[in-house]
């Protein structure tokens, strides 16, 4: 099926985002647009998914934004890749677990273009690197529209997590590709977006 994929090189805020990305799935919903990945960087933006708590947050001084995705607390800053996701699977199987493994398939395979083995875990969902996360998922489904999405770590600053506990983890726990491999890949987005359309269209 026919995705459109938006690659945005300026930074994005995440409230401006969130506007744009609930019209798409309103559209989505009535026909009048295609599908979307979105890659996009968010400048430094906490938000918290619907299993948000409050004892979460170890800095009471940030500014914590809420959101209607799955999950808990998370961190967005620059050096990490936002991919968000207005797909429907009203013309694909109804199975959002399915939608899940497609999306961890994809980080899974494009990490390992960098020579990073990276694993998904039934218990903890997200991608992970030997005992440490590297890209989490958070997802929204509405009348079989699946929408928000994931992000990966590349190089971002990792000192950032400190003042929250991020998805619930220990924040020492997260890594990125800059910290595995002591490399900043360079221009990947659309191969990025590629494979995660490749992925979802097997649905």
């Amino acid at each position: 099926m026919n995705i459109e994929i938006k690659l945005s090189k300026k930074r994005i805020s995440y409230e401006k985002a969130m506007n744009f990305l609930n019209k798409r799935v309103d559209a989505v919903k009535k026909g009048k647009k295609k599908e979307l990945i979105w890659i996009l960087e968010h400048p430094k933006t906490y938000t918290g998914g619907v299993r948000f708590d409050e004892n979460d947050i170890l800095d009471k001084k940030i500014k914590i934004i809420k959101t209607n995705r799955g999950g808990k607390i998370t961190l967005h800053n620059p050096g990490q890749k936002i991919v968000y996701f207005v797909i429907n699977l009203n013309n694909r199987k109804k199975d959002i677990r399915k939608f899940i493994t497609a999306l961890e398939n994809s980080i899974i395979s494009f990490l390992k273009k960098y020579k990073i083995k990276a694993y998904s875990d039934k218990k903890n969902i997200g991608i992970w690197v030997k005992t440490k996360k590297i890209a989490a998922i958070g997802i929204r489904v509405s009348k079989w529209v699946a929408y928000h999405g994931c992000s990966i770590n590349i190089n971002n600053n990792l000192k950032n997590y400190q003042k929250i506990v991020p998805c619930g983890l220990d924040n020492k726990k997260i890594t990125s590709i800059f910290n595995e491999k002591k490399i900043i890949p360079k221009n990947f987005e659309f191969n990025l977006a590629k494979i995660f359309d490749l992925n979802i269209n097997k649905i």
